[in-house]
């Protein structure tokens, strides 16, 4: 099938946290036999921060983000089987949103895949009208990267015909044990860009153990930490491109991953970076939410923090052997059950079912 594809970026990581879970998706997807075009915009100096070329498995198209620019790409829509507007392009959302309601054909399935769900469902509470919310009724479909039953009833239950959590997972051919380097050699690392609805937990789980184990060496890599006020044993090390993210997780002692707001008050909804440090074998250190034993097991995949306090007390405590046992197990556990491509064939037949039930086969 021809999939149309409206995101933030593909080709670049820059601001867009997105990127890892599109490219594993859309290349695992590809296997499959799909012909897939991927619309983003030149926004945000994304196309000046790009990560990798465009890739073989999509058609990769960046866009004026000017009027004319959105004209000439929903223009395409029209040739798609599947249509997907994607959530957070940061440009023109809303027009892209009923652009693709307009320009798809009539048997093409029309999907909103929303990358922040909580976030969005936040939005659409406060107000009534929200593009998303004044879409449902048109849209097919609704996939989330992740939220498990409160996302999916939330969803239903503002109108959609059915939301399917759609989880991030691994792509081993990306993401894998390397050597050590040791520009990012620390006891605890954290990957994550400075947001207004993570900075507060950054500091419970991240600076509040680094104050309290002044010994200890920590690490901060993304975007916009530059100003911000750290302890002495912190180093900032800015923008880490995804080549740099293999290395940025087998050289710490631990790594640590902390949640935004919402997506720790829904749960179910493992970021990236998780699957990225299991895939690298290295020591997860997690903010705790609802869910996680579904995706790693706690104690022996994975330590489970439930503040600043307990961060500190797991790194006080692992030792180097128990470090590499526990990213070990994490790795084996991600490439028997939360890879893409498993993740990938869940979307082939969800996508292949949908539309022949359209089309009347």
């Amino acid at each position: 099938m021809k999939i149309a594809f409206y995101g933030s970026s593909l080709v670049s990581s820059y601001w867009n946290g997105a990127a890892t879970y599109y490219r594993g998706i859309l290349s695992a997807l590809a296997t499959h036999g799909h012909e897939i075009t991927f619309y983003e915009p030149d926004a945000f100096d994304r196309q000046q921060h790009r990560d990798i070329d465009p890739p073989a498995y999509a058609r990769s198209v960046v866009w004026s983000a000017t009027d004319e620019g959105l004209r000439s790409v929903l223009a395409e829509a029209g040739a798609a089987d599947v249509v997907v507007k994607a959530s957070g392009v940061g440009v023109y959302d809303r027009e892209l949103l009923e652009g693709i309601l307009d320009a798809g054909h009539a048997h093409a399935l029309k999907i909103f895949w929303d990358v922040d769900a909580a976030a969005t469902l936040d939005e659409m509470r406060a107000d009534p009208g929200h593009p998303v919310l004044g879409a449902l009724d048109e849209l097919d479909l609704v996939l989330t990267y992740g939220g498990g039953p409160p996302v999916i009833d939330a969803y239903e239950g503002f109108g959609a015909k059915e939301c399917v959590p759609v989880y991030n997972a691994l792509d081993p051919a990306t993401h894998h044990p390397v050597p050590r380097d040791e520009r990012f050699a620390c006891d605890l690392a954290f990957l994550g860009n400075r947001l207004p609805d993570r900075e507060a937990r950054v500091e419970e789980f991240f600076l509040r153990p680094a104050a309290m184990l002044p010994a200890q060496s920590f690490l901060i890599g993304g975007n916009g930490w530059q100003d911000k006020a750290m302890p002495a044993n912190v180093r900032h090390r800015g923008h880490v491109y995804t080549a740099e993210h293999n290395a940025f997780n087998c050289t710490p002692r631990a790594v640590l991953n902390v949640a935004r707001d919402s997506m720790a008050s829904i749960g179910f909804s493992p970021a990236t970076r998780v699957f990225e440090a299991a895939g690298a074998a290295a020591c997860l250190i997690t903010d705790a939410w609802e869910g996680i034993e579904q995706f790693l097991i706690p104690d022996t995949e994975v330590l489970v923090a439930r503040d600043g306090q307990d961060v500190a007390e797991h790194l006080a405590a692992l030792t180097p052997e128990r470090a590499k046992a526990i990213g070990e197990a994490a790795l084996a556990r991600v490439l028997a059950e939360h890879t893409y491509a498993l993740r990938a064939r869940q979307v082939d037949a969800l996508l292949r079912e949908r539309v022949a039930r359209m089309r009347g086969a």
